[in-house]
């Protein structure tokens, strides 16, 4: 479309209202961390360990990472509106089979089903690009990942809040009732946007293998996967940490987490403020230094002694920041090393984010013990903080090489 669309709230017969798009991005990251606190209980209510049940993390994100190659082709072919109301009805389906769940084992399958939701978080920019072209579509995905970035916020706080009063099925009770809401808003506002009728699924895909001989393109992508590593280890571990070690309420947890996505809007911020007139690089850069220096004042703090709740998650808003600075530069930087491959780009890049954070969440369940402490959580995020500077640095040399 190359001019703006007419639009009418709760009128499926035009493009859907920002608000629809806006909760469409936020139900998806709501649902990956707002069970968070409640972790260590389903481990005592299913009788698992820690890390058999922090699989409903980096399973999740797993199947995200595939979602992330296959929703655009999808969208393409059948539309947007299609594809967004099935993710929401399984959505819906799946969030009841993780409160009726009778083991650990069918919980982590409905919980894996449970990532189709991520549909409307990716789909949700492409129909803002379907809507307006250039600048316009810039400022409106902003307002969209304002409403993604509030919900890890609160989301943890709240799950903590109702793990502590009512258990943690409360939390997919919860889950499961704003999908239901989602889905009806959905049905009603979301008119179908895309014009296209791509029926090939196969093209989309044979064009990777240019992405994949880029060496700029892979340090953007490495430089986004350590970046946003960093902040999913601390998805997987802090939990045990603040529960196991520290003895931590699931409310005081909430809070904990809410704490990384304050600091993530402030890098958002920053970022928004600063990218146009600093560069990418440099921005990309800046972020990793901070986040990567945060982490590593916690884990001198931890071996001189002064191991506590304060000095292990004072730290972590520095993550946030740095992934506030480093994820939106770093997507910027993947689509513009073949501009005639954004999408593919957006596409593979996204999987190998996502996909990259799943393992690594995955590798800090299995790394931590009581008798380890928050050391090897610690490292593993400061490891992949310092990949992340690694992959960006060897960007910017490589760009000063080039004639």
């Amino acid at each position: 479309m190359t001019q703006k669309p007419h639009v009418r709230y709760m009128d499926r017969a035009t493009p859907p209202h920002i608000s629809t798009l806006i909760l469409l991005a936020a139900l998806p990251a709501l649902s990956l961390n707002m069970f968070l606190p409640s972790i260590p209980a389903m481990a005592d209510h299913f009788s698992v360990d820690y890390k058999t049940m922090q699989l409903s993390v980096s399973l999740y994100l797993a199947v995200t990472a595939i979602l992330q190659l296959l929703i655009g082709p999808l969208s393409d072919r059948y539309g947007r509106r299609p594809i967004i109301l099935s993710g929401g009805a399984i959505f819906i389906v799946a969030t009841l089979g993780c409160i009726l769940a009778p083991n650990a084992q069918i919980f982590l399958g409905f919980r894996i089903l449970q990532a189709v939701i991520t549909t409307g978080m990716a789909l949700s920019r492409a129909v803002v690009r379907d809507m307006v072209p250039g600048a316009e579509a810039a400022s409106m995905i902003g307002y969209v990942t304002m409403g993604m970035s509030i919900s890890p916020m609160i989301g943890p706080f709240f799950g903590g809040i109702l793990d502590t009063y009512f258990g943690w099925q409360a939390t997919f009770w919860t889950l499961m009732i704003l999908g239901i809401l989602l889905l009806a808003i959905s049905w009603a506002d979301l008119g179908e946007t895309s014009t296209t009728q791509n029926t090939s699924f196969s093209a989309q895909f044979k064009q990777y293998p240019e992405l994949l001989l880029s060496r700029r393109f892979w340090g953007y992508a490495m430089s986004a996967t350590f970046g946003s590593g960093t902040f999913f280890a601390y998805l997987g571990g802090a939990a045990f940490v603040g529960e196991k070690l520290f003895q931590m309420s699931p409310i005081w947890m909430g809070l904990s987490f809410g704490a990384v996505s304050v600091g993530y809007m402030v890098g958002n911020f920053i970022s928004g403020r600063f990218s146009t007139r600093v560069g990418i690089n440099p921005m990309i850069l800046l972020g990793s230094i901070i986040m990567t220096c945060g982490i590593a004042c916690s884990l001198v703090l931890f071996y001189l002694g002064f191991g506590s709740p304060f000095v292990f998650f004072a730290f972590m808003p520095t993550v946030g920041i740095g992934n506030g600075m480093i994820l939106p530069n770093a997507n910027a930087g993947m689509l513009s090393v073949r501009p005639s491959l954004a999408g593919s780009a957006a596409g593979l890049g996204g999987a190998l984010q996502v996909g990259g954070g799943a393992a690594i969440a995955a590798f800090s369940g299995f790394l931590l013990s009581v008798e380890a402490g928050a050391f090897p959580l610690l490292w593993l995020m400061l490891v992949s903080g310092t990949l992340a500077f690694v992959a960006i640095h060897y960007v910017i040399r490589r760009e000063r090489a080039l004639p």
